[in-house]
């Protein structure tokens, strides 16, 4: 099996502003993407009780007994960073941003003494 290659997607330029302070842009993006992945989170849990049910499953006793094996741990930890990528991902792009405008900044300023000296 191939490995995945992941390809960072961000999108350039200038996002619109539409609260008065680009914090308050950034938790609202924030609490989207909550709201998306809990709205996710439970119509899946709904299709998997609607089916236990139509099999006449109870499943309770053995949801609170599972214990997960090593390699539903290391699953549920690459999803949990995947969500994670996603939750914090204008929070990295504003700080991928400034660090490169200051680095910009600098490397002209370095020009610029270069020059004068």
């Amino acid at each position: 099996m191939s490995a995945q290659v992941k390809v960072r997607r961000d999108a350039r330029g200038k996002r619109p502003q539409i609260y008065g302070d680009p914090v308050n842009d950034t938790l609202m993006s924030m609490v989207m993407v909550l709201a998306s992945e809990l709205n996710v989170t439970r119509d899946r849990l709904d299709t998997i009780e609607r089916i236990a049910a139509e099999k006449k499953l109870i499943l309770g006793e053995e949801i609170d007994a599972y214990q997960p094996d090593q390699e539903v741990l290391v699953d549920r930890e690459q999803r949990r960073q995947d969500f994670m990528d996603r939750l914090f991902y204008l929070l990295r792009k504003d700080i991928t941003e400034l660090s490169e405008q200051d680095s910009g900044e600098r490397y002209s300023e370095t020009l610029e003494d270069i020059a004068k000296n």
